[in-house]
């Protein structure tokens, strides 16, 4: 019976309809509980919206709780421990808890969820658990980590670096050291918001290679992953390809 339950939940396949309908209602679900964040006013329908959602996203997890040992590929009660720490348990609690306050105002630390309401947004990520396209972007940040650890260490030494430059030099733009970070990241990404900018010579200058150097530290990490998703989508329709019978 678990076994059946966690088919159901996990990823469908093409051929499994129950799979495929239980994802659909996930997601439904999902879309009708982030709709309130774009709306400042606070209806009615929303609370009971938020009351059946958040019942779905219950059920959910419970059901994911009780079959965690076929998840975690561990058949001992440890799997059920571990379960509520890994990061999609995490998650799906997040997106649980702010709305256990309107249930019972009495619990003090879910009304401090409350008061952050973009807390809700965590809510998108659980899509993500649904989403093919998603699962091959996390296989792929996965395969690609020692490159994208190495692009990320270069971006920050890049970034302290510059910051330290430009605050030495343009000491009169530049009132704390973190003006300077903010500055560099700006100069680093080219987006250039213009509220902090060197006035010398010598500061512009420097941005101006900061800012040429920092199109191509951008660039490493978008061609690691465009490559290696690629090459995840080859893998991919491979193997979803039909194989032919040999005579």
């Amino acid at each position: 019976m678990r076994k059946q339950i966690f088919k159901i939940i996990e990823i469908a396949n093409e051929d499994d309809k129950i799979s495929s309908l239980y994802d659909a209602v996930m997601l439904l679900a999902i879309i009708i509980s982030i709709v309130p964040l774009g709306i400042k006013q606070s209806l009615t329908v929303f609370f009971y919206t938020d009351m059946i959602t958040t019942t779905i996203f219950i059920i959910d997890y419970f059901l994911r709780l009780i079959t965690a040992d076929y998840k975690l590929n561990e058949k001992s009660a440890i799997a059920f421990v571990k379960y509520p720490f890994t990061p999609w348990a995490i998650v799906d609690l997040i997106s649980i808890l702010p709305t256990l306050t309107v249930l019972n105002p009495g619990f003090k630390l879910f009304r401090l969820l409350r008061i952050v309401r973009t807390l809700r947004v965590l809510r998108v990520f659980k899509a993500f658990r649904y989403s093919k396209s998603i699962k091959i972007i996390a296989r792929v940040i996965q395969n690609s980590r020692g490159p994208l650890i190495a692009v990320c260490t270069l971006a920050i030494c890049y970034i302290l670096i510059s910051a330290l430059v430009i605050f030495n030099v343009e000491a009169d733009s530049f009132d704390t050291l973190f003006d300077a970070v903010y500055w560099a990241t700006v100069s680093l990404t080219t987006v250039g918001y213009g509220d902090i900018y060197p006035i010398t010579t010598a500061g512009r200058i420097i941005t101006m290679i900061s800012s040429m150097f920092g199109i191509a530290v951008v660039a490493l990490p978008a061609g690691v992953i465009t490559a290696g998703y690629l090459e995840a989508l080859t893998e991919s329709k491979k193997d979803t390809a039909p194989t032919s019978n040999k005579d």
